[in-house]
């Protein structure tokens, strides 16, 4: 790592570096900083400039432009978890799919990379670059996804305890179960998502379930949870509200399979799970 700058102000680093860890921001924006050297009689113009020296020494890094995070290298500081690097890319936004999925215990396989879900339209270097892709950000080789969802469909949201001083916000079990079913290719396939209920239907909130699956709108993500519990052996009115979900025409239903196969007349769908993917 190169030396520090001759010109590098030591005191006023380590002052504006306390002043962050202070009020908790491991991972903070240009306003973040400019408002703790504030406080420790910084004008914001030495704050910029502190900042940009601080990170060429290795104190802090440079996540995006105007966000920063600590790198613990300073003694006495810490890192942030890579969660929080995450999250500070959009808000607001919560860990979901795989990264919930493996947080709550419903799979064993851990994610290679770190997904969240936002309602922020997010431009990433990679959609910049080559136009059209998937919203994926990587960070000193932390890849980050981020799946964008319309407002009313951001809700399911938890915080929760990651380490001993990491709380960050996730969708809770039940949403990330709902998941699998509305958006089954982010998961492997639908057929995946159906191993993964089955196996863990048995420790969910039902009724809470069956809610976020009317809340969320789509009347085929609701049918194919419905037909996906009753296969698995859930009984009696838990069923009653995505039964009486209204549909115009019968899904199939693996959304990524041919649209051939007998029809499911209770819920309205079209078993084409043994159908060849469409390609």
């Amino acid at each position: 790592m190169p030396p520090l700058p001759p010109t590098y102000g030591e005191t006023r680093g380590l002052a504006l570096m306390e002043g962050l860890e202070d009020a908790g921001t491991l991972v903070f924006t240009a306003a973040d900083a400019v408002a703790v050297g504030k406080t420790r009689g910084m004008s914001p113009t030495q704050v910029h400039l502190l900042t940009s020296r601080l990170a060429r020494a290795g104190w802090i890094r440079r996540i995006r432009r105007g966000l920063y995070a600590t790198t613990g290298k300073l003694p006495g500081s810490v890192a942030p978890h890579d969660y929080l690097v995450a999250l500070a890319l959009a808000t607001p936004s919560a860990l979901s799919h795989r990264t919930a999925l493996h947080f709550h215990g419903l799979s064993d396989q851990v994610p290679r990379e770190i997904i969240c879900t936002t309602t922020a339209k997010v431009v990433t270097p990679s959609m910049r670059h080559r136009g059209k892709g998937e919203s994926v950000w990587v960070v000193d080789g932390l890849r980050v996804q981020l799946v964008n969802v319309r407002p009313e469909r951001f809700f399911g949201i938890a915080d929760v305890w990651v380490d001993q001083r990491t709380k960050v916000a996730m969708t809770d079990k039940e949403r990330t179960v709902l998941d699998l079913v509305a958006d089954p290719a982010r998961f492997g396939g639908f057929g995946e998502a159906l191993s993964i209920l089955e196996a863990h239907h048995g420790s969910l909130d039902l009724p809470r379930l069956v809610s976020y699956a009317r809340r969320y709108g789509v009347a085929v993500v609701a049918k194919r949870l419905g037909w996906a519990l009753e296969s698995f052996g859930v009984k009696g009115k838990v069923l009653a509200p995505l039964l009486a979900v209204p549909v115009k025409m019968v899904q199939p239903l693996d959304p990524r399979r041919t649209r051939v196969g007998p029809v499911i007349a209770r819920w309205q769908l079209q078993d084409n799970l043994a159908a060849p993917l469409m390609r």
